[in-house]
């Protein structure tokens, strides 16, 4: 059986089951979120099949993405990040794992609830787009921009609006399935 699926995703099994499982689907946790945001702050200048075949070394490296954890990692921790071949060695990707651990703490201490603020941006419904092929889907939309601009207000960095829209396609806050795809129906 030949199953159609976004023409992104290629051959891969580990890309096909991400797409297949997780890409898409409304995230609602906030750690969740968080962890996402990171990972996908991660993948600037660079593929996602990167990232996401690094995925367990980030959250290994990165208490999990806990962020009460991750505040207290200081210099050294980020010295001997910069020699673990497991994640991409660079120095202020690392930082901003680090930074948005704050960032978000803080707005918890604010009484933010992270899902909320991130859910905000689209009114707490899923966009459902209906994209026929992957050359009609925006790298960033009004939202997204939106969104940056936020994040960044709120203290967050690699949140640029290119960042934030990959974001709200991998979280489910837009369904940017194309309409051939076996998930578009499913979302």
């Amino acid at each position: 059986m030949n199953i159609k699926r976004c023409s992104w995703v290629g051959k891969d099994p580990i890309y096909q089951e991400y797409h297949d499982k997780v890409w898409g689907r409304p995230v609602t946790d906030p750690k969740e979120l968080f962890a996402k945001l990171c990972l996908d702050g991660q993948q600037a200048g660079l593929s996602w099949i990167t990232i996401l075949k690094k995925q367990q070394n980030y959250e290994a490296a990165f208490h999990h993405f806990e962020p009460n954890k991750i505040v207290l990692m200081e210099d050294d921790d980020v010295e001997r990040l910069m020699l673990d071949k497991g994640i991409v060695r660079n120095r202020l990707k690392i930082k901003s794992i680090i930074n948005n651990a704050h960032a978000y703490l803080k707005m918890q201490q604010e009484g933010i609830l992270f899902d909320d603020f991130i859910w905000s941006f689209v009114d707490h419904k899923v966009i459902k787009n209906h994209w026929k092929n992957a050359s009609e889907v925006p790298n960033s939309t009004p939202e997204s921009d939106l969104m940056a601009k936020a994040l960044k207000k709120k203290g967050f960095s690699f949140v640029g609006t290119t960042i934030c829209y990959a974001f709200m396609q991998a979280v489910g806050l837009v369904n940017d399935h194309t309409t051939n795809c076996h998930c578009y129906q499913q979302e």
